[in-house]
C-alpha cells in the first residue's frame, strides 16, 4: 500500500531536489539488489526530497515486469518512509497499467508516466492513454512531457479535470513558451518538475515559470554538489549558478552529447569515477569508452 495520498505527494516532491537513481547490474546484467540498496542508503544521507525508482536513468525501458517490481520494492524498503518513492511506468496502455499496479503493490507513492512505446499519436489519444493509467491506480501520477508524448495546455487541463490523482507535470522538452502557457493556465493545480537531461542547465529560467524542483542525474555521484547547486538556484544566486555551469555542468554535457543514450550511460560512468560502480548499462545503451571515462574522472575529481 502507498504511504502518501496524491495531494501529500504533490506537496512533498515540490519541496526540494529529486533523485532518480541508476539501477545496479552485476557483470551478468542481473539486478544487483544489495548494491542498489546501498546506493539508495547513501543518497538518503544527502536529503533528496523524493526518489524515482526505475525511471529513465534507472533503465526502466530495459526491465521486465518482475525486475521492475523488485527494483521498486527495494527502493521502498530501503527508504523506509523517509521520502516518497515514485516508479517509472510506460509502454502501451495495457502494459502501463500493469506496471502501475506492480508499483502500487510494491508500495510506491506515485507514478512517473513515461511516453508510450514507439508511436506518435493525436493529443486526444494521448489524453485517453494517460487517463486510463490514472484511472487504474490510486497513486499520484506525474505526466512526463517528452519525445512522442508532448501535450499542450488545453489538453493538460482536460486531463487534470478528469484525473484528480494527476498531481505533477515533468517537462523534458524545454519549450519555454509552452511551459509559460501551461503554468499561466493551470497555476498550482500541478507540481512542476524539470526533467530535461542534466536539468541543472535549465533550473534558473524554469524557476521563474513555477518549476520549483527538478530531478538531478548528477545527484547520483555528486550529491553534495547537486544540493549546493539546487540551493543556489532557489536563492537565485545567478553568479554561483553560472560559474558551476561553466566549470562543471557544461563540460559534463559536452561528454554526454557525444553519443546517443549517454544521458544514462554517463551517470553510471560518474559512479564508476567516484569508486561506487553500478555495473554496465543494458543494450541498446552502450557505456562510455576508456578515454571518455578518464575525461569524466578528471572533471569529477575537481568537484569531489
Amino acid at each position: 500500500m502507498s504511504r502518501m495520498d496524491p495531494h501529500e505527494l504533490a506537496e512533498e516532491i515540490g519541496k526540494g531536489l529529486l533523485s532518480f537513481p541508476v539501477t545496479h547490474f552485476d557483470e551478468h546484467l542481473t539486478f544487483d539488489e544489495k548494491a542498489y540498496r546501498a546506493h539508495i542508503a547513501w543518497l538518503l544521507d544527502h536529503r533528496p526530497a523524493g526518489l524515482f525508482a526505475a525511471g529513465g536513468t534507472g533503465e526502466f525501458f530495459s526491465l521486465a515486469l518482475d525486475e521492475f517490481a523488485s527494483v521498486v520494492s527495494a527502493a521502498v524498503e530501503e527508504t523506509a518512509g523517509k521520502i516518497p518513492v515514485l516508479a517509472g511506468c510506460g509502454y502501451g496502455t495495457a502494459m502501463a497499467k500493469q506496471f502501475a499496479r506492480a508499483a502500487e503493490d510494491a508500495g510506491a507513492d506515485g507514478i512517473l508516466l513515461l511516453p508510450p512505446y514507439l508511436l506518435n499519436s493525436e493529443l486526444t489519444g494521448l489524453v485517453r492513454h494517460a487517463q486510463s493509467v490514472c484511472d487504474s491506480t490510486k497513486l499520484g501520477v506525474i505526466f512526463y512531457n517528452r519525445d512522442n508524448a508532448i501535450i499542450n495546455e488545453t489538453m493538460l487541463e482536460q486531463l487534470c479535470d478528469e484525473c484528480p490523482n494527476l498531481i505533477g507535470f515533468k517537462d523534458g522538452v524545454g519549450d519555454i513558451e509552452l511551459m509559460t502557457r501551461i503554468y499561466a493556465r493551470l497555476g498550482d493545480r500541478l507540481t512542476y518538475i524539470g526533467g530535461l537531461p542534466t536539468a541543472e542547465t535549465f533550473a534558473l529560467p524554469y524557476l521563474e515559470m513555477g518549476v520549483t524542483t527538478y530531478s538531478s542525474a548528477i545527484f547520483n555521484f555528486l550529491p553534495e554538489f547537486a544540493q549546493d547547486f539546487y540551493a543556489a538556484v532557489r536563492r537565485r544566486d545567478r553568479e554561483y549558478v553560472l560559474a558551476q555551469l561553466r566549470e562543471f555542468v557544461l563540460p559534463y554535457i559536452a561528454i554526454r552529447n557525444r553519443r546517443r543514450g549517454y544521458a544514462v550511460s554517463i551517470v553510471k560512468a560518474g559512479l564508476r569515477a567516484i569508486g561506487r560502480p553500478a555495473g554496465p548499462v543494458r543494450a541498446p545503451l552502450i557505456d562510455l569508452d576508456a578515454n571518455e571515462l578518464d575525461e569524466l574522472k578528471r572533471l569529477v575529481a575537481g568537484r569531489s
